[in-house]
């Protein structure tokens, strides 16, 4: 039943048949990328993103005045004594003996410097019932976290000795340390629990156990070399932790998906007839082409958080963008080798109980998607409206989506003792343990002038409201730099905090320090972080989302050489990410459904989602689409009219995109289980959309809206003709074969 005189042309055929042809040289050149990437980045080592230098605005230039003046900031770390009840007051014997302790159990450590007094500071509260012991950690900012535990324990038995009052610490370094010992492990477990997952439902897919090792096997190679290329990179662009596990997430999902994509199609067309050789490269010059053309998709889309000017989100998109261009390279190059060597023994290790492989010829058809499809091609307007109106109703709450860094309760709720330290620290010193920050630079910090201008603006920023101190002000003559630290009134109120900011910045500070001719005065710290990087990614939105839109349009448009396509692909895209938005916000900023996933409370979107969502939504949503979209229109060119050809094309793909997405599905949920806030939202959003998009979408929608446009589906206007053809011959479907059969041999229902 072979058919040898298939021809096709190609970028990813011509691949295909290079890598059968020399096997042995692909799957060598592979292993040898890999370890080479590796071994080169472990050696250049990885440069990390400098938190208090990615942002534009004040907070990157006092980040830059502190680094030109050579001034070492450590971590600062703060006690609070408080009364439990009573009549216990900081004048207290008692309390003044807890003080002392404090001091001499921290100096003690010998981890800790700068050590004062809350009578010194005068940091007691107005109530007199609480006050602050502050002091530095040694060393370094960024490791004091690795060292912070001795103090911590010297605190704990200082509290062990005053049972009345209540002592706990808090502060950048200890909060560090809490935050890795209680999601470490959770992080790491999440990551590492997503291969065996991803193992499990391909088992179920394919009923065979080297079938099934194949496409994670080339998921966890392409991310072990991406992990390599992020040291290198990172040299250049500095990468984060944050974009490791984002560049994990997606490339184990599209990883594992390509290879689902390239597998299937050559099982497909070996269960039809063909012999090996001449299903191998059907495979590749249909679902090759399918895998780069999605490839290029996503690396674009992921490109666009390139435009955001946030070294994180820089670092995240040319991560994810890397994952995705090595796993597209595998797929077409070093998969096709391994299929030519394994032959017939891709079967092997057939797990019992699980569906056969029908016999060869044989077809097997998703009964349940036959059955949807042929209501939904029966009756294509009905379909369109009900199932775009139940997603538009969906996507309806987004509309009033309330955006916000989260704060520390908001993300980790009473998980964390130290939230409750944080919140006792905001209720007796409004501001927190996390003041705003004034960096003021000037020709002569000592200057009269200067003098009087900081002490007019450490009396109006109290009078004007947006603090009510202590204003501490510290002088580094030498580097003629003074750093001002002004507690904002609304403390772990964001929108109070903020109001408060703004209040110093636009009223207190030119009223004061605008004064003194050639000085330099940004003000920073959390609150103005968030603020700052709110502001620059509001305004990045608008170019993110046109680059992504416009050039994945013109991929659509020429790789199938359909102005109706890409315009089609583009507004069910759209559909499918506002959906997932809705979802979000009804979950997490209303609460509808927010017990299921453990978010009472929340009451916001974190800042950075709905973009980020976006992004990796729009790409990862061209997977499904360009491989379903392929198959209709090779449908077509084969001959079939355009119902039959998107009967055929729907059908044929339910399996293989029932099975991705059961699988994008589980290792996105496997992070809607953690328990930070911020990391369950985006779990829950890339979860929703892509169970969305690939039902609903592909399964309704895209079958009816192209039912409804027939012949128009392939309109091209005569001015675009002269645009580059990136299409391909798609092979003529031999008479003799046997009905090529749908690639859903599991997950049919």
């Amino acid at each position: 039943m072979g058919n040898t005189d298939v021809r096709v042309r190609g970028l990813a055929a011509r691949a295909g048949g290079w890598s059968a042809r020399h096997r042995w040289a692909a799957v060598g050149i592979w292993v040898l990328f890999v370890v080479l990437a590796m071994g080169l980045g472990s050696a250049a080592g990885r440069v990390d993103v400098d938190e208090n230098d990615q942002l534009k605005g004040e907070t990157h230039t006092a980040a830059r005045i502190i680094a030109d003046a050579g001034i070492e900031q450590p971590a600062g770390e703060t006690v609070l004594i408080q009364a439990k009840g009573g009549d216990v007051r900081a004048t207290s014997g008692e309390f003044r003996a807890a003080v002392t302790d404090v001091v001499a159990a921290v100096k003690a450590t010998g981890e800790v410097t700068a050590v004062t007094s809350p009578y010194d500071t005068r940091t007691v509260s107005r109530d007199g019932r609480s006050a602050l012991v502050q002091f530095d950690m040694r060393g370094a900012a960024d490791t004091a976290a690795e060292r912070v535990a001795p103090v911590l324990d010297a605190v704990a038995r200082v509290q062990d000795k005053h049972g009345s009052l209540r002592i706990e610490e808090i502060g950048g370094a200890s909060m560090k340390k809490q935050y890795d010992d209680a999601f470490g492990d959770d992080f790491k477990q999440a990551e590492l629990s997503a291969v065996p997952v991803a193992l499990g439902i391909l088992l179920i897919a394919f009923g065979a156990l080297v079938a099934a090792l194949l496409p994670v096997a080339l998921a966890v190679t392409a991310i072990m070399a991406t992990m390599g290329l992020m040291g290198l990179v990172s040299h250049l662009q500095p990468m984060s932790d944050t974009a490791n596990s984002v560049m994990l997430l997606v490339g184990m999902a599209v990883g594992v998906d390509y290879c689902l994509f390239y597998l299937r199609r050559e099982r497909e067309e070996r269960d039809a007839g063909r012999d090996a050789g001449t299903a191998l490269r059907i495979a590749a010059a249909t679902s090759g082409r399918a895998v780069i053309v999605s490839g290029v998709t996503v690396c674009v889309a992921m490109a666009g958080m390139l435009f955001t000017g946030l070294a994180t989100f820089e670092a995240m998109g040319l991560a994810s963008l890397m994952v995705v261009a090595v796993a597209m390279v595998g797929s077409v190059t070093v998969l096709p080798a391994l299929l030519s060597l394994l032959g017939e023994r891709v079967e092997k290790g057939r797990i019992p109980f699980l569906r056969r492989r029908p016999r060869r010829g044989a077809p097997a058809e998703s009964r349940f998607w036959t059955a949807v499809l042929r209501g939904v091609l029966a009756k294509p307007l009905v379909s369109v409206v009900v199932a775009a109106g139940a997603l538009l109703a969906v996507a309806s709450p987004a509309l009033g989506m309330k955006t916000q860094q989260l704060t520390l309760d908001q993300e980790f709720g009473d998980s964390l003792p130290i939230v409750q330290t944080y919140n006792r620290v905001n209720d007796a010193f409004p501001g927190g343990s996390e003041p705003a920050q004034v960096v003021v630079r000037a020709k002569d910090i000592d200057a009269p002038e200067v003098r009087r201008a900081l002490a007019d603006f450490k009396e109006r920023a109290i009078s004007s409201g947006a603090s009510r101190g202590p204003v501490d002000i510290r002088l580094e003559k030498g580097r003629d730099v003074a750093l001002v630290s002004v507690p904002l009134v609304g403390g772990s109120d964001m929108d109070r905090a903020v109001k408060s900011l703004d209040k110093l910045r636009d009223e207190v500070r030119p009223a004061t320090l605008g004064r003194v001719e050639g000085l330099q005065a940004p003000i920073t710290g959390q609150v103005a972080g968030n603020k700052d990087f709110n502001d620059q990614l509001l305004g990045s939105v608008v170019p993110v989302f046109a680059f992504v839109v416009v050039f994945a349009f013109l991929l659509m448009l020429l790789s199938f050489r359909s102005l109706t396509v890409a315009i089609t692909s583009i507004v069910l895209n759209l559909l499918s990410v506002g959906a997932a938005y809705g979802i979000l916000v009804a979950v997490f900023q209303h609460g509808w459904g927010a017990s299921l996933v453990g978010a009472e409370g929340v009451g916001a979107v974190v800042t950075w989602l709905p973009l980020f969502l976006f992004v990796i939504l729009f790409g990862l949503s061209m997977d499904y689409h360009v491989f379903v979209v392929s198959r209709i229109r090779e449908a077509r060119m084969r001959g079939r009219n355009t119902k039959d050809a998107i009967q055929h094309g729907v059908v044929t793909t339910a399996g293989v995109v029932t099975s991705a997405a059961v699988i994008m599905v589980a290792v996105f949920a496997i992070f809607g289980t953690l328990s930070m806030q911020s990391m369950k939202q985006m779990g829950v959003g890339l979860a929703a959309a892509v169970l969305i998009d690939a039902t609903i979408i592909r399964g309704v929608l895209l079958p009816a809206v192209m039912a409804l446009l027939g012949e128009r589906n392939w309109y091209l206007p005569k001015w675009l003709h002269r645009l580059p053809d990136l299409t391909h011959d798609e092979s003529p479907e031999p008479a003799q074969a046997a009905p090529a059969r749908a690639a859903d041999e599991s997950l049919t229902v």
